[in-house]
């Protein structure tokens, strides 16, 4: 399925002030990657977040990446550090 993707201004700032090499794998990923999927469940820990049903998120090695998904509309919101454990 193709995805038609767009990019909250709040994820394009949280992305650049990630460090080079986090940046860059984020970058990758989503810029990149992430177009090639094919089913949105390939995501790893892909988890819904509240009722509402278009709230998700993701992780991608130390960060959660939340998105929206309305239809095939996908919104990537935010990136923040996975808190520690």
């Amino acid at each position: 399925m193709k995805f038609e993707l767009r990019y909250a201004r709040s994820f394009l700032q949280d992305l650049k002030s990630l460090k080079t090499a986090d940046y860059q794998r984020v970058y990758t990923f989503v810029f990149i990657e992430f177009t090639k999927l094919q089913r949105l469940y390939d995501l790893q820990e892909l988890r819904q977040l509240g009722s509402a049903g278009i709230f998700y998120r993701f992780s991608l090695d130390r960060y959660l990446i939340a998105i929206e998904v309305t239809g095939h509309f996908i919104k990537f919101i935010r990136i923040l550090p996975k808190p520690p454990l």
